[in-house]
């Protein structure tokens, strides 16, 4: 740890004591009072967040935060529930043909829009071709069509089948499938939907963003939801605060103090240093949030060293995972090393051996003889993150060690998360993208299969494995192709997956039934301060 870091954590460690003591007077459950009276409805939250949103649209984002923002604006045909179970939201019912290449949705009557107008299937329609054609459908809904057979029918037309069909229209994480009027997607450029146009079906209006400040939320009092039991996205959505604002801090420092004082409700991505100093204050809850992410480098294939299959083997071959995890995410009891492309939880539906002789080698002799033969010549390696990510920026601290060791020339490029992923899709912009990537229902949904987010993966032995998975009728059928990626992804390396890890969130103990289910849940939230 440099002297640098250790002077700035100690300085933090102090102004928590100091704000700790200020606030010794009150505990973390005051007596008695508990369970007195009703719960307390209204007042706001406030959420010290991260990072900026590069774009509030859920259609072309593939940022976490425009779907932990607007996933409490936008709903979806389908959803999940803490399993991972595929549920009806917005939809009814739905039933799949038995070629496995119709699927017929029968929607909700009465659901109203923020605008109050009604959902209809022509809204659903307009919504769901514009969303297959972008981030979160594309690559697998080509020569397909959503259709309106009547008000609340829609038919998804496909020319095979697709066994990922259902796992895309129900994932709430990046790029998901929202619905908005049919106004709002024809009135929409062609990079966004306007930001007045960005009107849904959920529990929670966008009332205003303020770039660099604040994103601001209010309550829909005319919103129509399910009376199911709440279970991860599915069942139950009540706004029991008026307003949320989600209060752009990218200083951690600034949050873990915030939080501290009171200024902030809910704190997002606590440093891991701070994590075990923070469950000494009596008026702030650690949330510690399992498979939050996956720690990850992806390499520029395109242009520069990383073209060459040799210098990504050298990577992978040379990280110490274990000191790179342990400068990222502090104890081992906030990460997992793992070897395949899906998170432990995920363990029982997808998993493979394939690639454990290749994990975690720490072989810097061998990566050097590696970079020789791919013809590297000292050029200087460009490494990019983010400290709105401090774990990111952590960890490509040690990799840039550990390549300086082994003569490699490096430089250490750092952007607010915006501007990193704007740069993702730049060949000039880095070698090496130190990022993170979230929860992935399936396989074929990750990243680092596209051919451009994550460095321009380009193989046309990935392409027919993508075929083969996704034209399986469904995902228990497409099984057995998991094994045949986990080998590719391990040839080819695409990616060097560093490990998985959990998140640590905090708030104040005024704030009850805070939730995660691969994004933040803050509906069905109260703060009782």
């Amino acid at each position: 740890m440099s002297f640098s870091k250790t002077a700035r954590i100690l300085l933090l460690s102090l102004v928590i004591m100091a704000l700790v003591a200020c606030s010794s007077d009150t505990t973390k459950q005051e007596e008695g009072k508990e369970n007195e009276g009703e719960t307390v409805t209204g007042g706001e939250l406030r959420v010290a967040y991260s990072a900026q949103p590069p774009s509030l649209d859920p259609h072309v984002s593939a940022a976490i935060i425009t779907a932990e923002v607007m996933g409490h604006v936008f709903e979806t045909l389908l959803t999940t529930d803490s399993e991972y179970n595929i549920k009806p939201m917005l939809a009814e019912s739905y039933e799949q043909s038995e070629d496995g290449k119709t699927i017929t949705f029968h929607l909700r009557e009465g659901v109203l829009f923020h605008n109050g107008e009604e959902m209809k299937a022509e809204d659903v329609v307009a919504s769901m071709n514009r969303w297959k054609d972008g981030p979160g459908g594309r690559g697998q809904f080509e020569n397909s069509t959503f259709e309106a057979e009547d008000d609340y029918t829609v038919v998804l037309k496909m020319d095979q089948p697709l066994s990922t069909a259902l796992n895309s229209i129900s994932q709430g994480s990046s790029s998901f499938a929202a619905i908005m009027p049919k106004e709002s997607i024809e009135n929409a450029d062609e990079t966004s939907v306007k930001e007045e146009d960005l009107i849904g079906t959920g529990p929670f209006t966008l009332e205003e963003w303020k770039q660099d400040q604040h994103i601001h939320l209010t309550k829909f009092s005319d919103y129509t939801g399910l009376e199911d039991e709440a279970d991860g996205l599915y069942g139950k959505k009540e706004a029991l605060v008026d307003d949320i604002y989600f209060e752009i801090v990218t200083d951690s420092s600034t949050r873990v103090a915030g939080i501290v004082s009171g200024e902030y409700d809910i704190a997002h991505e606590i440093p891991y240093d701070n994590a075990d100093q923070l469950e000494n204050d009596p008026n702030v809850e650690n949330q510690i949030i399992p498979g939050a992410g996956t720690l990850i480098m992806f390499t520029n294939k395109k242009v520069g060293p990383f073209a060459d299959v040799k210098a990504r083997e050298a990577l992978s071959t040379l990280i110490n995972i274990d000191e790179m995890m342990t400068a990222a995410f502090s104890d081992p009891k906030y990460y997992t090393l793992n070897h395949n492309m899906m998170m432990p939880h995920q363990e029982e539906q997808w998993y493979s051996d394939i690639g454990k002789d290749k994990y975690n080698l720490n072989d810097p002799e061998k990566a050097k003889q590696l970079f020789e033969e791919a013809g590297y010549n000292g050029e200087e390696i460009t490494i990019m993150t983010s400290r709105d990510y401090e774990f990111m920026y952590n960890a490509a601290v040690v990799l840039q060690a550990e390549l300086e060791a082994i003569g490699v020339k490096v430089k250490l490029d750092v952007y607010d998360w915006a501007t990193l992923l704007d740069n993702m899709t730049d060949e000039t912009a880095y070698d090496i993208n130190m990022v993170w990537i979230g929860y992935k229902p399936e396989p074929t949904s990750h990243h680092f299969l596209n051919t451009q987010i994550s460095g321009w993966t380009e193989s046309d032995e990935l392409t027919e494995l993508m075929e083969k998975f996704r034209t399986q009728p469904t995902l228990e059928d497409a099984k057995p192709v998991y094994d045949e990626l986990q080998a590719w992804f391990w040839d080819y390396l695409p990616a060097a997956k560093i490990g998985d890890y959990n998140r640590v969130d905090a708030t104040r103990t005024s704030v009850e039934n805070y939730q995660y289910s691969d994004r933040m849940i803050l509906w069905n939230v109260t703060n009782n301060k």
